[in-house]
Order: C-alpha cells, then sequence, then structure tokens
C-alpha cells in the first residue's frame, strides 16, 4: 500500500502527529523527525520510525518519491495497512 506523509526534520522527539488534508498532496500522515535534512539522514530515520511504529522490517518499507521534500511517498506491506486506521504514536 502507498503511504503518504508530511515529514518534519529536525523536531525534538520522533513521533506520529497524526493525519491531515493537504491540498497539495491529499490526505497525509504527518510525522517528526530528529534528523536533520542532510545527506538522506532524515529520510532514512523516517523509513526506520515507519518500519518500528508500523511493525515491520525496515526493508519492507521503501520510499518511492519525495527524497527531497516534505511530502513522501513510501511503499509498506499491506498487511500493515490495519494499524493505519487507528491512532498512531
Amino acid at each position: 500500500m502507498k503511504l503518504h506523509v508530511r515529514a518534519t526534520p529536525n523536531a525534538r522527539s520522533d513521533a506520529i502527529v497524526g493525519w491531515e488534508d493537504d491540498p497539495r498532496a491529499g490526505r497525509v500522515l504527518r510525522v517528526r523527525i530528529t534528523a536533520p535534512p542532510v545527506e538522506g539522514k532524515a529520510n532514512t530515520a523516517l523509513r526506520e520510525f515507519l518500519a518500528k511504529t508500523l511493525g515491520v522490517s525496515k526493508s519492507s518499507v521503501v520510499l518511492d518519491k519525495g527524497g527531497s521534500s516534505r511530502f513522501k511517498t513510501f511503499t509498506v506491506p499491506d498487511a500493515a495497512a490495519g494499524q493505519l486506521e487507528t491512532p498512531l504514536g
């Protein structure tokens, strides 16, 4: 399944803020990450955080689009989709 994320790097702590409707990207999951947006560190930290939160392996969370943007699209296993219906964090 495709997961649309709005990432905020340089946060105080890693956290899922919740779902929001964005006029540019549609329905997105807002996530804060402590890593800086330098040399892909925030993307790596975001992928690892999503994998841990969803209870799947890091290799099963793949960044498809948005490597240098706040709005990112990840592919996650369909088995994790049920966890996205309930509040995360």
